[in-house]
């Protein structure tokens, strides 16, 4: 190299101090200076977000997740769990309904864990872990409006800040700005082709009400409950317990159309009482409050198929819900969010930035993990009346059937239930349903008969009472 001269290091622009922001501006600080544009004011600590109203609602990481987010951020699981995140064992530590109706058994054989706490709390260490990289700037209260070249190539992104607009180039542009993205259309006017999407919606609300933990439940490792709808019987209702720091519990109810809960505090209780089980309703019906009833009715799953489009544009790359958004009943927005970022880091680390044809490289990259999060979501939810306007094929009611049979086996089988969790969790494909573990109990393993009702402990239940 001569004298004075130097290699310039490139340059990326992350739209989003999301979850799915922060991790992608993770996964391109070892390749690159990452500039994350957020239009929000950030909390300082574990606080609310407007950029997340569906933040006061339960969420959980599942165990792929959880491997995804300490293979890029090493010891972020660890953080999150010194400020108050619990790691749950699946199932022993859960109380656990399936769609089908069937409740699984508490077995502990497996290595499975969830990482349960509030988003705020996620969020909040998230931010700070990633936001310390001297190599990650952020921008707050900046909007991007839209992207800079041409159908081939994005160079950077325009922005407006304080009334002023500006142009910021990049050799990257990552649009991380959620279910609201704007990228279709700031795709279609750099002359690129329509995306195909496809959305699935079962009419599904959430409503979330905070309660007070009961008081002998504090300290303890008190079980997830969760009775999830069955999509059989629409409409769908179902419900969730989660156990989080500051002794609380998020109890989150939903329905389908015509079974929808709402935001009437009084009507609370009585909704999660008249779930085909009212474990949910018994357990907080003595229970304080702690604030209002929040709904969210934007839970439809919607896919982008970003990876299809012929003619990708270098320089640019979409991640997390602004791909695909999935109903929020199923929990693995932010699994697959982890997991795109480490599929884009480890491309990155093969090519590096700038290589010609790498953004369509990254973006079908981070397909695989939305695919799988998306079967599992869309495999149940089209099966609701209205979800979508093409009936489900044969061979969609042939796989559906067969993951019923597989719930069946998992829920009184250790080994089949290894190897459900492994497909629930996003650690394996769907294939894993297929393995010996799965297929000798399910066609000649014993046949313990299922149980009858939610498997709490008379400690439990005791433990829970007021």
């Amino acid at each position: 190299m001569a004298e004075g001269s130097f290699t310039r290091r490139p340059t990326a622009v992350v739209i989003g101090a999301s979850a799915t922001g922060l991790l992608a501006a993770a996964a391109l600080a070892d390749f690159a200076d990452v500039t994350v544009v957020e239009r929000d004011r950030l909390p300082d600590g574990p606080e609310p977000r407007r950029g997340v109203p569906q933040a006061r609602h339960a969420h959980l990481v599942w165990s792929g997740g959880v491997k995804a987010f300490d293979d890029l951020l090493p010891g972020l699981t660890g953080e999150i769990v010194a400020h108050g995140g619990r790691l749950v064992h699946i199932m022993g530590d859960m109380v656990s309904r399936a769609p089908n109706e069937v409740w699984f058994r508490r077995f502990t054989a497996t290595h499975h864990r969830n990482l349960v706490c509030s988003r705020d709390l996620l969020d909040s260490v998230l931010r700070d872990r990633v936001l310390a990289d001297d190599r990650i700037a952020l921008r707050q209260e900046t909007t991007a409006l839209g992207l800079e070249g041409e159908a081939a190539a994005v160079t950077g992104v325009r922005l407006r800040s304080g009334g002023e607009e500006s142009t910021l180039g990049a050799d990257l542009v990552v649009d991380a700005s959620g279910r609201g993205s704007r990228a279709p259309q700031w795709l279609t006017a750099l002359g690129a082709p329509r995306v195909p999407e496809r959305e699935v919606n079962a009419g599904l609300v959430y409503a979330t009400r905070l309660y007070r933990a009961p008081e002998a439940t504090r300290g303890t490792d008190f079980p997830l409950v969760n009775v999830q709808a069955n999509p059989a019987k629409a409409p769908g209702r179902g419900g969730i317990i989660l156990p989080v720091e500051g002794n609380r519990w998020i109890v989150t109810l939903s329905g389908t159309r015509g079974g929808e809960p709402g935001d009437d505090p009084g009507a609370f209780v009585d909704f999660a009482l008249g779930l085909d089980d009212p474990v949910i309703g018994e357990l907080v019906k003595d229970l304080e409050p702690l604030g209002d009833v929040t709904t969210t009715r934007a839970t439809a799953n919607r896919r982008r198929y970003y990876e299809q489009v012929k003619h990708w544009p270098d320089g640019f790359l979409v991640l997390g819900d602004a791909v695909a958004g999935y109903n929020p009943v199923y929990g693995h927005g932010l699994t697959v969010a982890a997991q795109c970022a480490l599929a884009v880091r480890d491309s990155l680390g093969v090519t590096g930035v700038g290589s010609p044809g790498l953004a369509r490289r990254l973006q079908r990259a981070a397909a695989r993990p939305v695919a799988a999060a998306w079967d599992l979501a869309v495999g149940q939810d089209a099966l609701y009346p209205g979800a979508t306007g093409t009936r489900p094929n044969s061979v969609e009611r042939l796989l559906a059937r067969f993951v019923d049979k597989a719930v069946e086996t998992g829920a009184r089988n250790p080994r089949a239930m290894a190897a459900l969790l492994d497909v629930m969790s996003l650690e394996r494909p769907a294939t894993r349903l297929f393995s010996p573990d799965m297929l000798v109990p399910m066609l000649v393993g014993p046949r313990r008969p299922h149980l009858q009702g939610p498997p709490l402990t008379d400690a439990e239940r005791k433990s829970a009472a007021p």
